[in-house]
Parts: C-alpha cells; structure tokens; sequence
C-alpha cells in the first residue's frame, strides 16, 4: 500500500495535462457557442454539438497512457493494470464534470436527450482508451497518444461515411434511432472489454521478469526468485 501510495504523485507528474486542458477547454468552447445565436438551435444541432464535444475529450484521452517513463515504471512491483487505474481514477471524474458542464451549457431547447447523448460520449471515450490500451499492449513506444489520435478521426470517418441505416449517427428523427443506441452500447461494451482484456504486461513481460546476460552476449527471459 504505501507502494502504491510512493506512484501517486509520479504518476500525476506524467499525466498528458496540456492535451488534457487543451481538450477539455476546446469542448467546452464548442458547447459554448451554441448560446450565441439569439435563437436557441434545435436539437438536432445540440446532438452534433455533443458529439463532437465528446469526440474532443476523446481526443485528449488518448494520450492519457503515454508515459516517458514507461521501461523505468514497468519494472516496479505495480502491475501495469494498477499504474492504469491509477490513471483513470485521476481523470475520469473530471471528465465527468467536464460532460456534466458541457451539457449544461447547451441551452434547454437545444439539448438532446441526455442518457442516449451520454452513452454515445462514454462509448466513444472508451474507443479512445481501448486504441490506446491496444497500442501500448503491443508497442514499446512510451507515448501513443498520436496514432491513438489518428486512429480515432479515421473511426469518426468511417462512422460518418456510413449510412445512419447501419451506423452510428442517427438522430432522435429518424426510424433507425434506437437501432442505433444499441450499435452505441455495443460499442462502450467491446471497448471496455478490450480495455480490460489487454491492459495486463503480456505473459513473460510482467513483474518478476529480468533478461540475464549468457555468457555468450544474449538474453533470455527468466523469472526472479
């Protein structure tokens, strides 16, 4: 415990801050902007508002498992899966009060309704952190915040191109709406899934692994006493 204690502040320290705020202050503004009109827009302006609104969070979000000090910290007694909650319990409940403030911030008429709005934001949040999870599962890099990044606008992409009929962009309007709350919980829950699956070092790269030197000059894996 006083282990797990000792990473707090490293671990605060190494948090994408600047992508965060910038992030967080960039949908916030996108909220903002829909009580300059001197008509409130209707809701369908409001559901795209918050789509892209949670896209932008998304956005900053992934960059939260970038850690330059990712080959020193993997060799600490801490799993990676507790170095990642560790994370998320610093950042999800202010990505919470960001959404909460974001929707607040869209006027009454304009807003959409807020428990489909808000699965289709967590949905999209949780692909942001499962293109990271996956990312440093199977990478050495220290930081995967851009391809995870770049891999989330190619996804909205697709997700735009894709008829409303079969995708994920459908408004309360039209006849495919609850088709598609059920396309946007399926996506929260794989992405969870995948989170969860690959979040744990790989078999032979956790804790309690070293590589000894053979006389000869090569490694091999080997676990410590």
């Amino acid at each position: 415990m006083a282990l797990l204690r000792s990473l707090v502040v490293p671990v605060w320290r190494t948090l994408p801050r600047r992508a965060l705020t910038a992030a967080g202050v960039m949908g916030l503004l996108l909220t903002a902007s829909t009580r300059l009109p001197d008509h409130a827009p209707d809701a369908e302006l409001g559901m795209f508002v918050l789509r892209l609104t949670a896209l932008t969070g998304a956005l900053g979000l992934a960059f939260l498992l970038d850690d330059p000090a990712r080959n020193t910290s993997a060799a600490t007694p801490i799993a990676r899966p507790v170095r990642t909650a560790l994370r998320l319990a610093m950042t999800i409940p202010l990505t919470a009060v960001w959404w909460a403030t974001a929707l607040l911030l869209i006027p009454s008429p304009t807003r959409p309704p807020l428990l489909p709005v808000t699965l289709q934001a967590a949905a999209i949040i949780a692909a942001a952190l499962a293109l990271a999870t996956v990312a440093v599962r199977f990478t050495d890099s220290p930081e995967v915040g851009r391809r995870t990044a770049t891999r989330m606008l190619t996804a909205t992409a697709v997700a735009i191109l894709t008829p409303n009929r079969w995708g994920l962009l459908a408004t309360p309007a039209d006849p495919w709406w609850e088709p598609t709350q059920l396309r946007w919980a399926a996506v929260l829950g794989v992405t969870l899934a995948v989170c969860a699956l690959w979040t744990p070092e790989p078999l032979g790269q956790g804790r309690g692994f070293r590589r000894p030197v053979s006389p000869g000059g090569s490694t091999s894996a080997s676990p410590t006493p």
